[in-house]
């Protein structure tokens, strides 16, 4: 009865979640943890759909002693992949499922596609740093040991030495795939 119950649930809410088959089909995810998933979605927001601000809200929870806003927001983005300004169900669960149980591939063009901020086909060292900021802020100042004030550069001074291999100046997802594969 449970499980009729949460269907009939899925099926009425605002936005209508694909039915529970296909998302089982598509994520890696089976028909009981989707309904886990979607019950705890739900409770979040009644409509089926979250937007950036109460995604950034729920995000914080995670990171009390840090902000946690812009790294928050680069992370709505990458789970936003339609770019229609919100999260629904299925965009969460897809980004979930190749972030909890994709093959490495999966999880590094998902990686790749978080740090391309401008999705256009490269990591600069301004996007790296916009991330590595937004990290940095996100742990909080009560790091152990306490970071140094230039420690977000050196970090993306560090990965682009590995990672741009033809030395210029940008990362494409083959230099960053190959280099995290080593």
């Amino acid at each position: 009865a449970d499980t009729v119950e949460d269907e009939m649930e899925m099926a009425t809410v605002r936005h209508r979640p694909e039915a529970l088959e296909l998302l089982e089909a598509q994520s890696k995810f089976t028909k009981k943890e989707l309904q886990i998933l979607y019950r705890g979605f739900k409770n979040k927001k009644g409509s089926g759909v979250v937007n950036e601000e109460t995604f950034k809200e729920i995000y914080s929870q995670f990171f009390p002693q840090g902000d946690s806003t812009t790294y928050a927001h680069f992370l709505f983005n990458a789970f936003d992949t339609d770019h229609n300004g919100s999260v629904s169900f299925e965009d969460f669960v897809m980004g979930l499922s190749i972030l909890l149980r994709g093959t490495v591939q999966e999880k590094l063009n998902w990686a790749f596609n978080l740090y391309d901020i401008n999705k256009d086909g490269y990591i600069t060292k301004e996007e790296m740093l916009d991330i590595m900021k937004a990290i940095y802020d996100m742990m909080g100042k009560c790091t152990y040991p306490v970071l140094k004030e230039d420690a977000p550069r050196q970090h993306v001074e560090t990965f682009f030495q590995k990672m741009d291999k033809n030395k210029d100046g940008v990362v494409t997802i083959d230099e960053f795939i190959e280099s995290c594969q080593k």
